[in-house]
């Protein structure tokens, strides 16, 4: 029973350190190496030992930060079927932004930012963290609420638009980590963000000029 406390807290304290190394220098450019030192661990294969790679850390960094995304909008999922588009992105906007209430959400939102790329929202394949969830479904409903622009416009427009608002969050987060004063109080910077994102997904579609 000890070595398995002993080795949940290793676990932890991994994850802790690589949230607050990636978010800070960069997925890329942040080091295993550190990650172990930071996480006070004297074996150089800790992260291999607990998480099969380093990829495999990042992947459970990201699935507990969508875990309590998921939990976040899960009471509001069932009342979202009927909403309009700026009700769906409101949703959208107020789960993810639970996560500056906290340390480790604040830099958990800071790392998603970096890799928003792999939501799968273009291909219409779900990253394994997406798949089944409400955050999926809501990106599905969000799509229905734009259905009569052209499939290729809505998918990407969507997945520009998740790009947008995980920018955006991840920037406030940032002030709030350092301590610098945001321009807006967070009602309305969450309300503006929802809005500045409506429009972006409602605008028409673009005339192509005659050649």
């Amino acid at each position: 029973m000890a070595r398995t406390s002993a080795g949940h807290e290793t676990r932890e304290r991994l994850l802790r350190a690589a949230e607050e190394l990636f978010a800070t220098r960069g997925v890329e450019a942040a080091l295993t190496r550190d990650i172990t030192r930071l996480a006070g661990q004297s074996n150089p294969s800790a992260v291999q030992y607990h998480f099969g790679s380093r990829e495999g850390l990042l992947d459970a960094i990201m699935a507990g930060r969508q875990e309590r995304t998921e939990r976040a909008l899960a009471p509001r999922l069932p009342a979202l079927a009927d909403a309009d588009l700026p009700g769906l992105l409101g949703a959208l906007v107020a789960a993810e932004a639970t996560e500056l209430r906290t340390g480790q959400g604040r830099h958990c939102l800071r790392i998603s930012a970096q890799i928003s790329h792999n939501s799968g929202v273009r291909t219409r394949t779900p990253h394994p963290t997406l798949a089944g969830g409400g955050y999926w479904r809501l990106i599905e409903l969000i799509e229905e609420r734009i259905s009569g622009l052209p499939e290729p416009i809505r998918l990407e427009r969507i997945d520009l638009v998740l790009t947008l608002i995980g920018a955006a969050l991840a920037d406030r987060a940032q002030q709030y980590l350092t301590g610098a004063t945001p321009l807006t109080d967070e009602e309305t910077f969450l309300a503006d963000l929802t809005a500045m994102s409506a429009a972006m997904l409602s605008a028409p579609t673009p005339r192509r000029n005659p050649s």
